[in-house]
């Protein structure tokens, strides 16, 4: 069998893991610059442009760069020369609308006959030139916003402008990292394609050497399968010579069952004999436990009886003792009343001896 080819798993993986940092890392470059040169222009000025053009470099900027693509000098002097050329202009007009407006005013003047008449006349001019003043300083204040409007506008476009440029240079820049991305990319899938068709050659160099062993392995069983026939043709005819043993030994062991049998049924009456006996004893043992039973009981009677009796032949002794010790005290007491007595009668006859020595009687003698 062939050696199998170690695939370099690790290798591949840190491609696909490099292949992914990359890929998220330009997104999020792509993110920070439309986020900083599209959707943060339209909240600094306030300014609105004509026609509702936006101030998104994407959208005006980088759709205008050759339209816008002038230099701020540039801008500068051909501003300062229009200006210049637009007051010599109106100062021509000016002297231009004076004197045909005086001659017409001297002809107006001509026609009249008095000098009250020609001093309205004056008057009433005065006061047209005066409203024409008025509504020419109104316009001029009108065309004055709308300059500082332009003005604003075109600041605002030239900072667009150089926004868009910086975009440009930055997306480019992304551009050329997305070209070098793609090309390692393209790289990485022939370098993986080159290890899948290596890897598929040795699978399949394995397997055609497995489906060989296996051919071989299959002509070996072909002749030891024949063994194995005559084998089975041996083992089937043995077999047979088992089963025909087997069914004489049936035969033997039915007839021994049979005499099993025989043995069980005399075991049986045998045994129901016993049981006989057995409920005799027992029944005979009832009526003697039932007899013990009754005496037992009238043993214990009598026995309950003996003990109130001695209960009360207690209390008696403990009365008799208590009328005994009673007569006890009595006695002494008795006693001693005569002791004290016996003293007296002793005394009062020493002092009648006393008083007749004569008389020598025996001393008297209680018992």
């Amino acid at each position: 069998m062939a050696d199998h080819v170690p695939v370099p798993v690790s290798t591949v993986a840190e491609g696909v893991s490099s292949q992914c940092d990359m890929a998220e890392e330009l997104s999020r470059q792509l993110e920070d610059i439309l986020n900083t040169y599209c959707l943060e222009d339209n909240g600094e000025d306030g300014v609105n442009l004509p026609n509702g053009q936006s101030h998104g470099p994407v959208l005006n900027g980088l759709a205008n760069e050759k339209e816008l693509d002038v230099k701020p000098e540039d801008v500068k002097v051909n501003a300062g020369g229009a200006e210049k050329e637009k007051v010599k202009t109106q100062e021509k007009k000016k002297v231009k609308g004076l004197g045909k407006e005086i001659t017409l005013l001297m002809q107006t003047l001509n026609t009249l006959s008095t000098p009250e008449e020609k001093l309205t006349g004056l008057c009433k001019k005065y006061a047209d030139l005066l409203e024409e003043q008025r509504n020419s300083q109104k316009q001029m204040r009108v065309l004055q916003k709308k300059q500082s409007q332009l003005v604003q506008e075109t600041d605002h476009l030239k900072k667009e402008h150089s926004k868009a440029i910086l975009a440009r240079s930055k997306l480019e820049s992304l551009c050329r990292e997305l070209q070098r991305h793609n090309r390692t990319l393209k790289e990485d899938g022939t370098q993986r394609a080159r290890v899948e068709e290596e890897k598929r050659k040795v699978v399949t160099s394995h397997f055609q050497v497995t489906l060989n062993d296996i051919q071989a392995q299959m002509e070996q069983h072909n002749e030891r399968n024949a063994s194995l026939r005559l084998e089975n043709s041996e083992l089937a005819e043995k077999l047979k010579k088992l089963i025909q043993q087997y069914e004489l030994r049936e035969e033997h062991i039915d007839k021994v069952f049979k005499h099993k049998d025989l043995q069980q049924q005399l075991v049986d009456a045998k045994l129901q004999q016993a049981q006989e006996l057995l409920l005799e004893s027992e029944d005979r043992h009832h009526r003697e436990k039932d007899f013990l039973l009754k005496e037992a009981v009238e043993s214990q009677r009598m026995c309950e009886l003996m003990k109130q009796q001695e209960v009360h032949l207690k209390q008696q002794l403990s009365l008799y003792t208590e009328k005994f010790e009673e007569f006890q005290t009595t006695l002494s007491k008795s006693n001693e009343v005569f002791t004290t007595f016996k003293q007296e009668m002793e005394k009062v006859s020493v002092c009648h001896t006393l008083k007749n020595p004569s008389l020598t009687s025996p001393p008297f003698h209680l018992h």
